[in-house]
C-alpha cells in the first residue's frame, strides 16, 4: 500500500527582476524547483533523499510535509489528496499524518521531555473524536513513546540537562505519538558528533524494522547506506532511485566506534 503517492509534481516560484528604478522595467522571472516529479513509497518503507544545493530537496521536503502546495500535480498521503486542501485540512495532516524531525530539535525548553511529547495530543484533543481523551492518556501515549526511544528515564529531564543525541530522542518520541503514517527526517543528524550520530541511525532502523515508514532528507552518502531505498534529485528532477543493496547496520557500527575509542583511549593513558 502507498503511504505517499506523487504524480508530476511541480513547484515554480515567480520572482520579480528590476532593471532601473520604474516599475515597467521589472520583469518576471519564474524558478522551477521542482519539474514534474513522480514518487511513490509503500509502508515500512524507509527512503533518504538527496541531491546538490538547488536541486529541489527543501522544496520536495515542503510539499511531503504539507508546508507548502505544488504549483501542479497531485500528492496524496494515505489516501488524502493533499494538493488542493485548505489550511485546516493541511494542519489536520501535519498533526495526525506527518511526524516531523528537524536537524534543530526544536524542543521547547521551558518543559521536560514528557511535556515535550505530549504537545501533538493537546493540539489533537481539539478534534470531536478525541474529545473524551483525557490528561492520563495523553500521558501514557508520551510515557510509552519516550519508552520506545529509551529514555524512560529521562522524562523529567528539560532539554538543556540532555545530550543532543538524547533531544533527537525526545523529538523522535513526539514524532511518533500520534502514530503518524510516516516520519519526515530533515538532516536529523546534522547536529550530533559521530556516535550520537549513529545512536540516532541505528534507532531509525530499529523504527523502520517495527514497521515505521520514513523518509529522511541527507546530503550525506554514510548516512543514506543505513536507508532502504535512495532517491537523487538535481534541477528539479529525480535523476535516480534506487535500493540500498548493501546496507549498513547502525547498530553495529557503533558497536565498533566505541571498541575503536576505548582502544584509542587506553593508548593515550
Amino acid at each position: 500500500m502507498s503511504v505517499i503517492e506523487m504524480r508530476r509534481i511541480k513547484r515554480e516560484y515567480r520572482m520579480e527582476s528590476k532593471r532601473g528604478k520604474k516599475k515597467s522595467n521589472s520583469t518576471a522571472i519564474i524558478v522551477r524547483a521542482l519539474r514534474g516529479v513522480d514518487f511513490l513509497a509503500d509502508e515500512g518503507e524507509f527512503v533518504s533523499v538527496m541531491g546538490p544545493s538547488g536541486s529541489g530537496k527543501s522544496t520536495l521536503m515542503n510539499i511531503l510535509g504539507c508546508l507548502d502546495k505544488p504549483t501542479s500535480g497531485t500528492y496524496t498521503l494515505d489516501g488524502i489528496e493533499t494538493s488542493k486542501s485548505n489550511s485546516n485540512t493541511f494542519a489536520y495532516i501535519r498533526n495526525r499524518k506527518i511526524g516531523f524531525v528537524f536537524q534543530s530539535f526544536n524542543l521547547l525548553a521551558r518543559t521536560t521531555a514528557l511535556e515535550n511529547v505530549e504537545l501533538p495530543l493537546f493540539y489533537r484533543q481539539k478534534d470531536r473524536s478525541d474529545k473524551n481523551k483525557t490528561n492520563i492518556s495523553r500521558k501514557e501515549r508520551a510515557i510509552t513513546a519516550l519508552k520506545e526511544v529509551g529514555l524512560k528515564e529521562r522524562m523529567d529531564h528539560f532539554p538543556s540537562q540532555l545530550s543532543g543525541g538524547q533531544q533527537q530522542r525526545v523529538a523522535i518520541a513526539r514524532a511518533m505519538v500520534n502514530d503518524p503514517a510516516f516520519i519526515l527526517a530533515d538532516e536529523p543528524t546534522g547536529n550530533l558528533d559521530t556516535g550520537m550520530t549513529l545512536e540516532i541511525m541505528g534507532l531509525f532502523q530499529q523504527l523502520n524494522d517495527q514497521g515505521k515508514t520514513i523518509i529522511m532528507v541527507t546530503h550525506e552518502p554514510e548516512l543514506a547506506a543505513y536507508t532502504k531505498r535512495i532517491i537523487t534529485l538535481r534541477d528539479g528532477e529525480i535523476v535516480s532511485d534506487m535500493p540500498v543493496t548493501e546496507r549498513c547496520n547502525a547498530f553495529d557500527d557503533l558497536a565498533k566506534w566505541k571498541s575503536d575509542h576505548a582502544l584509542l583511549s587506553e593508548d593515550h593513558s
